[in-house]
């Protein structure tokens, strides 16, 4: 079952990633921005568009997948960590810097799923003891 989360996350996270970075090419390569038809052509003229569509596409059959069996607090929390790959990511392929104050919020995101997942498998264990009162 650890694989099955492992599998699924690390796909999630690839589409959801997949589909932000995609969009962000499209959007870099459709300017100027302008809220009219030909910026819509030049927006759907640029290929990453479908990778973007081809991401959520993706994320979402992966995510119902997961929600079959994965524990809803962890799993939804665990649903975020593209913020953290597309702030990776970014720096690499956009050359962005992160800041301080990113760093740490991406650290605070996972470190409240950590907790999260943590505090599932310690509900786990304890429902499957029998007369075991948590403390």
């Amino acid at each position: 079952m650890h694989r099955f989360y492992l599998i699924g996350f690390g796909l999630l996270m690839a589409f959801d990633t997949l589909a932000q970075i995609s969009f962000k090419y499209a959007a870099n390569q459709a300017m100027p921005l302008a809220a009219d038809l030909d910026w819509l052509l030049r927006v759907f003229g640029q290929p990453w568009i479908y990778g973007a569509f081809i991401g959520y596409i993706g994320a979402f059959f992966t995510w119902m997948s997961l929600l079959k069996r994965a524990p809803i607090g962890p799993a939804f929390a665990a649903s975020h960590l593209e913020v953290v790959t597309v702030m990776l990511a970014s720096v690499w392929l956009f050359d962005e810097r992160i800041s301080a104050s990113q760093a740490f919020g991406a650290l605070l995101i996972i470190g409240g799923i950590v907790c999260l997942a943590l505090g599932e498998a310690q509900e786990t264990r304890s429902a499957a003891e029998p007369g075991r009162a948590d403390p």
